[in-house]
């Protein structure tokens, strides 16, 4: 029979005696390293918390009561969400308007900015003037340009239904008819393209010159160029001003409402009433249906239902593109 050894019992509590012993230390440090990170992170705690963390309770909460502003919160369930969906005759004519805008005024801001992008890059001679030229409408404000605009468009007086009138063209009625209004504000947004000509001029000069003159030498044509070498290298970019361009958008507000007060005739003063969306609620957006059930029909809860399917939104939209990035970036990215 083989002797059983017996270990000594000092031999077996002897490491985890010293553990033990060195565990206040220990921990005392992982506090301090705790409270240090928390230290570091405290702005962004502090900004997310107050900014939107709270916000956001408190709009899912709202959303389920009935409440002005001034009187107490009275719980009603889920009546503000069957009003929006169901009664309130504003919301979805703004959501298809909203991803109107979304789908033809994104798209076409992205291909126009990167375009003119192109365009200034090869420009050797007073690229710096043209640069200034096509920026300078992105610094206008956006009230004066976006008036200044519907008055350029004026059906009766404006200027270019004049010029198209001397051409024998009969032109739009463009800002009052519901058909063009949209339309409009989308010359409206390219106009103002020099954002975006900025961001894709940088990124098409960080283009390494070495693969153009690659692409030469296997006899690449323009659009293979482009396809093959530009593209890929601008890709990064290019999935940013769809993501930003798409939240800006779902953002769109004065614009639009400019737009519908001055060519309908109602630019201001007090006692004048204006619907908004005008005309037939082609320039209606989800904002604009924020504010007038928030702080014209003081429907807070109403608002807050609103804002939620925004917030939503904003999130599906995002991701959809985040998670089909490589759509827009090569495999390298």
């Amino acid at each position: 029979m083989t002797p059983t050894r017996t270990v000594p019992e000092s031999g077996r509590r002897g490491p985890a005696v010293r553990a033990g012993r060195r565990d206040p230390a220990l921990r005392a440090k992982q506090r301090r390293q705790t409270l240090r990170t928390l230290g570091f992170l405290s702005p962004w705690l502090i900004g997310f918390s107050v900014f939107f963390a709270y916000p956001l309770i408190a709009t899912v909460y709202f959303s389920f009561m009935k409440y002005d502003g001034f009187g107490a919160p009275v719980y009603v369930g889920l009546k503000n969400w069957s009003y929006v969906f169901r009664d309130n005759p504003f919301f979805w004519p703004a959501l298809a308007n909203m991803l109107w805008l979304i789908a033809v005024m994104v798209t076409l801001r992205v291909v126009f900015g990167l375009g003119i992008g192109l365009l200034v890059t090869r420009i050797k001679t007073g690229a710096g003037i043209f640069r200034t030229l096509f920026y300078l409408p992105y610094l206008a404000p956006p009230v004066a340009a976006t008036m200044a605009f519907v008055f350029l468009l004026n059906p009766g007086t404006g200027p270019v239904n004049t010029v198209l009138d001397t051409l024998g063209i009969s032109g739009p009625q463009w800002f009052n008819d519901a058909a063009w209004a949209k339309p409009s504000l989308t010359i409206l947004a390219l106009w103002g393209i020099g954002d975006l000509m900025v961001i894709f001029m940088a990124s098409l000069l960080d283009v390494p010159k070495e693969q153009y003159e690659a692409a030469d030498l296997d006899g690449a044509n323009t659009w293979h160029r482009f396809r093959y070498v530009t593209l890929p290298n601008i890709s990064p970019i290019v999935l940013f001003a769809v993501i930003t361009g798409v939240i800006a958008t779902m953002q769109y507000y004065t614009e639009p409402l400019v737009a519908a007060k001055v060519a309908s005739g109602v630019i201001g003063g007090s006692g004048q009433h204006f619907e908004p969306g005008y005309p037939d609620k082609s320039t209606l957006t989800v904002p604009q249906v924020i504010y007038n059930l928030g702080f014209q029909r003081f429907d807070t809860g109403a608002a807050c239902v609103v804002a939620l399917v925004l917030f939503a939104l904003a999130m599906v939209f995002t991701t959809f593109l985040m998670r089909r990035r490589s759509g827009f970036m090569s495999a390298e990215d």
